[in-house]
């Protein structure tokens, strides 16, 4: 009786290693298909919002880049402040000291 004991039990271990096996294969298919389907999934997605963005780009009115003011044209070399009583009196005459 001993031996048909232990003649079941492996035959169970290699039932459920093989059910394991199966179930595995099965999961790894499973797993691909998804992928495969998400792929497609995401291509046709980035088809249809390439083709938005193209239609809104084309429908939208051209924008007409506004003008910079001009910058305040900066004092020649020569003409700066040597002293610091002459920098002081150029930045209150340049309105950016009090």
């Amino acid at each position: 009786m001993a031996d048909n004991s232990k003649k079941l039990s492996a035959a169970e271990i290699q039932f459920k290693k093989t059910q394991q096996a199966i179930e595995g294969k099965q999961a790894m298919a499973q797993y691909e298909a998804d992928a495969v389907a998400t792929r497609k999934k995401t291509e046709r997605l980035k088809a249809l919002r390439l083709a938005r963005d193209a239609e809104e780009a084309a429908a939208a009115p051209a924008v007409v880049p506004k003008k910079k003011k001009a910058a305040k044209k900066a004092k020649p070399v020569a003409a700066r402040a040597d002293t610091l009583s002459e920098w002081w009196k150029d930045q209150k005459e340049d309105g950016r000291t009090g």
